[in-house]
C-alpha cells in the first residue's frame, strides 16, 4: 500500500447525507492522497455532490424502508462495485448502507471497515419492529471493524444495550459530530445579512418581530407537532412572535394532520421546504428551537450555535453535548409542550439573557468543531489503523 494511493468508499444510502451532511469532507480526504468514491442511491444532488467533492459516485439501489428483496439487490450490486473499485476503507453511514455495505465489504474482504452511527431508529421504535431494527444494528457492527458513534451519548447508549460484542471497537473521535462546522462560511458575513434581510421583509417579520427557527425534516420524530402546538399557545401570548420551519416533509414519518392544517393556517408560520442554503433563515432568527426525540450529533443545532443563537433542545443524546442549561440555551424533556413554551418564554422575555447565551453558543462551536480539525482527525484515524494492517 505504500507505493500508491489508498482507496476509500463512502458508502450512504441517500445522496443528500453525501452531499450535505459531509460536504467538502470527501475533497479533503482526496487533497490529502486518497483516491476516492462514493456510493448511494441515485438522486438530483449526485451531479452536484461530484462537482463539488470532485470524485466519482456510483449508484447502488438502497432504501431506507425495510425490504428483504430490494436489500439483497443492493448487496449484489454493492458487492460488483467493491469487486470493481478494490477499496481499502469502505466507510458507511446512514443504517441501511452500514448494514449492506458493512457486509458487502466483509465479503469482499476490505481490509477496514467503519460504520458512523449518527442515530438510532430504533431509540423511538417499540415492538418487533425494533427487535427487528436492533438485530440490523448489531449485525452492522460484527462486520464492522470499527463502529464511530458520532456522539457519546450514541457510544454510551450502543455499549449499555450491548448492540456489539467487542466494545474495544467502539469509539469516538474528538468532542463528536460527522463533520464539524466550516465557521467562514456559518458566520454573519454581508452576503448572508442581505439575504437574511430580505426574508424577514418578504414574509413581513418586522423589526420588533421574535423569530424562533427549526431546521430539520418535518418529520414527528423531530419534535415539530409539540413545537407547533407550543408555537400556537405563544402566539396568543405574543402577537410579536413567529415561527420559520426550515425544511422537507417527510413521507415515512408523517406529521398528525392537525399539525400539517396549523402549518398552513396560522399567519406567524413560514414553511420554507428544502433549502440548499439555510444561513439566512439561522441569520433572520432571534431563537433556534429544536425539539427532537432522537439525534445522533445534529447538524443542524451546531450550525444554530455557529450563528450564535440560543438554543432551546431536548435533553437527548448529541443535543445535550452542544446545549447546556444557561449558558448557551435550556434543555427540555422530549415530547413535552409546556416544556417548549415555557424555555421560549425565558428567551422571549428576556432579551439580554438572549444575546448573552447566543454569544456563547458560537465561542462554544468554535472551540471544539472547527472543520478541518474534524477532518483531520477521520484522516489520521485511517492512516493509523491502515499502518496497524500492515
Amino acid at each position: 500500500m505504500e507505493n500508491r494511493k489508498l482507496k476509500l468508499l463512502r458508502v450512504s444510502t441517500i445522496p443528500h447525507s453525501l452531499h450535505l451532511l459531509l460536504r467538502g469532507q470527501i475533497r479533503y480526504m482526496k487533497e490529502k492522497g486518497m483516491e476516492v468514491y462514493m456510493a448511494s442511491a441515485t438522486g438530483p444532488e449526485v451531479e452536484v455532490l461530484e462537482k463539488n467533492e470532485g470524485a466519482s459516485h456510483y449508484h447502488v439501489p438502497l432504501s431506507r424502508s425495510l425490504n428483504p428483496l430490494h436489500d439483497l439487490k443492493a448487496l449484489y450490486h454493492m458487492v460488483k462495485l467493491i469487486r470493481k473499485i478494490r477499496p481499502d476503507i469502505v466507510h458507511s453511514h446512514s443504517p441501511k448502507a452500514g448494514t449492506i455495505g458493512m457486509l458487502a465489504a466483509f465479503i469482499c474482504r476490505v481490509p477496514l471497515k467503519i460504520h458512523t452511527v449518527a442515530g438510532l431508529p430504533l431509540m423511538e421504535s417499540q415492538g418487533i419492529k425494533k427487535k427487528l431494527l436492533i438485530l440490523v444494528e448489531k449485525w452492522t457492527y460484527r462486520f464492522a471493524d470499527w463502529v464511530l458513534p458520532n456522539s457519546i451519548g450514541l457510544q454510551e447508549y450502543i455499549i449499555e444495550n450491548n448492540l456489539l460484542t467487542d466494545k474495544r471497537k467502539v469509539k469516538v473521535l474528538g468532542k463528536g459530530s460527522s463533520n464539524g462546522i466550516d465557521l467562514s462560511y456559518f458566520s454573519r458575513t454581508p452576503a448572508v445579512m442581505e439575504a437574511a434581510g430580505l426574508f424577514r421583509e418578504k414574509h413581513h417579520v418586522e423589526k420588533s418581530d421574535l423569530l424562533l427557527c427549526f431546521v430539520g425534516r418535518l418529520a414527528f420524530y423531530k419534535g415539530i407537532n409539540e413545537l407547533v402546538a407550543a408555537f400556537k399557545i405563544l402566539s396568543e401570548r405574543y402577537v410579536n412572535l413567529k415561527l420559520v420551519l426550515v425544511g422537507p416533509t417527510e413521507s415515512l414519518n408523517p406529521l398528525e394532520e392537525r399539525t400539517t392544517a396549523l402549518i398552513s393556517t396560522l399567519p406567524g408560520i413560514i414553511a420554507t421546504g428544502h433549502q440548499d442554503d439555510i444561513r439566512p433563515y439561522l441569520a433572520a432568527a432571534d431563537i433556534f428551537v429544536f425539539p427532537s426525540y432522537r439525534e445522533g450529533f445534529p447538524q443542524s443545532l451546531m450550525q444554530a450555535c455557529a450563528f450564535g443563537l440560543p438554543c432551546i433542545a431536548t435533553d437527548i443524546n448529541g443535543c445535550n453535548e452542544m446545549v447546556f442549561n444557561g449558558v448557551n440555551g435550556y434543555l427540555i424533556p422530549s415530547k413535552q409542550v409546556d416544556a417548549i413554551v415555557e424555555a421560549c418564554v425565558k428567551l422571549i422575555t428576556d432579551k439580554a439573557t438572549r444575546i448573552k447565551l447566543g454569544e456563547n453558543s458560537r465561542a462554544y462551536i468554535e472551540e471544539h468543531f472547527e472543520q478541518r480539525q474534524v477532518w483531520n482527525d477521520i484522516n489520521n484515524f485511517y492512516i493509523n489503523q491502515i499502518n496497524t494492517l500492515s
